[in-house]
Parts: C-alpha cells; sequence; structure tokens
C-alpha cells in the first residue's frame, strides 16, 4: 500500500495540513498516511534527534506532503538536496473566484520549474576578505571595497541544467497535448549581466532544445520576464528559470492570481517527489484557524497525480475549483468568512 508522509510543519501550517488531511481521508484513496508530530510537539527534542526521526520517517514514504517549516520541523534539506528533488513545479493559475488584483486574470495558466538544487543556494558564503587571496580578484573585477564584506557564490552546472531542460521540455509537451496545440517553453535569466552562469544556462537549455525539435524555444533577460508575467501571461505556458528567480518570479505569479495562499508546488527527482505549499508558516495567524489551505490541497492533487491517481487528483482539483465559483465558503485572504476547517468541509461536500 501507498505510504504518505504528512509532515504538519509550524506555526500556522499545521492547521492548513491537518484540514487538508482530513479531506484526503474524506476520499477514500487506498493508501496509508504517517502523520508526524507538529513544530510545537517536535520542538522539545534535541535538533538532531528531532532531525533523525523525521528523516527516518520521510525515507520510508513513497512521497510526502510538507507543511511549511520556520526551521523547528526539520527534513526539507534531506527531501531537497538529500533526495535530489531537481526541478520546483509552481504552477500560477487563476480560478473563477480567486481574488486577483489583475483587470483580466483569465489569461494567467502557466507553470514555472525552478532549478531546485544550485544557482545561488549551494551554501557557499563567507568573508569577502577571503576573496583578496584567491584569483578571482583581479584587474577585471568590478569588486573594490573598503570596510567589511560578505560574498555568496553561484554556481550553475550543465549536467543539473540538462535535467531541469529535459523536465521542463517534457513538461511543455504534455501540457500541450491536454490542450491540444503545438508545445512552448521559455527560458530566463541574467543573460546580459552573468553570461559565466546565466547566459550558460539559457544556451544549455536551448542545446537540449535540439532533442525536442517540436517545442518552440524563447529567451528573455529574467527582469524583462517579470514585467511579461504581468502584461503578457498569455505568452508563457512553461518557464524554466534558474533557483534564485524561479523562487521570486513565482511569488510573483501567486500574487497575480490572489495570494500565496493559492500557490501549490511540487519538487520532482529522477524516482522520488514530494509536495508543499508554496507560502511560509503564517505565524500572525498561528492558532486562529484562518489559513488558507487551498495551496496544501492544490499540492495533493499534484501529488496524486504523481502517484498515477490522476481520476482523484481531478477529482479534487474540481471539488476545490467548485468552492471558489460557489463563493460562500472562501477564507478571509480570498474575501469571505470562512475558517479554514469551513473551507476544507465545503469541498468534502463537493468531491461527488
Amino acid at each position: 500500500m501507498t505510504l504518505i508522509a504528512v509532515v504538519p510543519g509550524d506555526d500556522a501550517a499545521p492547521e492548513a495540513v491537518l484540514a487538508s488531511l482530513a479531506v484526503l481521508e474524506a476520499m477514500d484513496l487506498g493508501v496509508e498516511f504517517d502523520v508526524l508530530p507538529d513544530g510545537a510537539e517536535m520542538s522539545s527534542s534535541p535538533p538532531d534527534q528531532r532531525e533523525a526521526m523525521v528523516v527516518e520517517r520521510l525515507d520510508r514514504a513513497d512521497t510526502v506532503l510538507f507543511g511549511a517549516s520556520n526551521g523547528t520541523t526539520p527534513g526539507i534539506a534531506h527531501l531537497r538536496w538529500g533526495r535530489g528533488t531537481f526541478a520546483n513545479v509552481r504552477p500560477v493559475r487563476w480560478r473563477p473566484g480567486y481574488r486577483s488584483p489583475m483587470a483580466d486574470p483569465t489569461k494567467l495558466d502557466y507553470v514555472i520549474v525552478r532549478e531546485n538544487l544550485e544557482d545561488a543556494y549551494v551554501g557557499i558564503m563567507g568573508d569577502a576578505d577571503d576573496l583578496r587571496a584567491t584569483d578571482l580578484i583581479g584587474p577585471r573585477s568590478r569588486l573594490a571595497w573598503s570596510g567589511e564584506g560578505r560574498f555568496a557564490v553561484k554556481i550553475i552546472t550543465r549536467q543539473g541544467t540538462e535535467k531541469a531542460a529535459r523536465f521542463s521540455y517534457e513538461l511543455a509537451i504534455e501540457r500541450a497535448a491536454a490542450a491540444g496545440r503545438r508545445p512552448r517553453l521559455t527560458v530566463s535569466a541574467k543573460t546580459n549581466m552573468l553570461p559565466a552562469t546565466d547566459r550558460w544556462f539559457c544556451d544549455i537549455v536551448e542545446e537540449v532544445g535540439a532533442e525536442y525539435p517540436d517545442v518552440d524555444l524563447t529567451r528573455y533577460i529574467v527582469d524583462d520576464m517579470a514585467h511579461r508575467l504581468v502584461l503578457h501571461p498569455e505568452e508563457v505556458d512553461v518557464l524554466l528559470l534558474p533557483n534564485l528567480y524561479g523562487d521570486l518570479l513565482s511569488d510573483q505569479g501567486a500574487a497575480t492570481i490572489g495570494g500565496m495562499g493559492l500557490a501549490p508546488s511540487g519538487c520532482y527527482g529522477d524516482d522520488f517527489a514530494y509536495f508543499e505549499s508554496a507560502h511560509g508558516t503564517a505565524p500572525d495567524i498561528a492558532g486562529q484557524d484562518r489559513i488558507n489551505p487551498t495551496a496544501t490541497l492544490l499540492s495533493a492533487t499534484m501529488m496524486l497525480a504523481w502517484l498515477g491517481e490522476q481520476g482523484q487528483a481531478d477529482r479534487l482539483d474540481r471539488a476545490v475549483g467548485a468552492v471558489y465559483e460557489q463563493g460562500r465558503s472562501l477564507t478571509v485572504d480570498q474575501g469571505g468568512t470562512a475558517t479554514t476547517g469551513e473551507f476544507c468541509q465545503a469541498v468534502i461536500d463537493r468531491l461527488g
């Protein structure tokens, strides 16, 4: 039987995760759930003991539904770097009933693929004075400073970029087949200022494109891309970005559809994936039963699809859409008065 580890997370996140779990249990999926303690329960244990317990249970599971962490709940680094989940997929899709700030949000339906392991997130940082002893600071360097400074390293690799690129081309083909049109992929980075990393990233994606001649590839500088995602989002279907820009622009995309409470994500590796809402732990509303569980529920639809349960994924997706379209049980961030639990009960009532 499929085993799904459920990590409630910290602050308000457990309220969204556990309410969403009630929806999944109501679906009678024929799976087993291993529900880990939330951050408040874990906080009394030493960090090393906490980490070992969580990692052991995550590694026993076929997949993971993860709530947001403020650092108390461990495991996210293991799921990402330890399990090699190199592609972070963040759909940006408006639905009737979403409280979008856009004049016409109906064109918002694209997916960001964020390379998930490299770029500025490799964790190599330090004192800028340490760079003076290297060959990196030469006569052509733009770096000149006095006093205290810090540095962070940005690394792009061919292997990592090729994997993210092939994943993105395949996703573009899959989405195009479902929509009955020609597949499109867009790649973007700061190619004008960072040729050694960002332009190379885009060049590699273009090289990989020779394996996918039926996919139309477009390249943009990332600041232009941010502009286009607001003015012309209909031009984009699948957008591949390096790690840092993917993190930033996916949050911008969430804002255009109505906020982070609506933003699901999935992180995919070669043979493992985990799923989590893209929002944080919302400590300001912890304990109030008002966090929007939509992002968690839609992350669960991605999880079900990855498990091969596309019919159940569609069933949950339709139920969430029906609650928004009806508009009577929406949470506060979407202009309603429903609690987290009331929203999830409305989803259960519409599962069919």
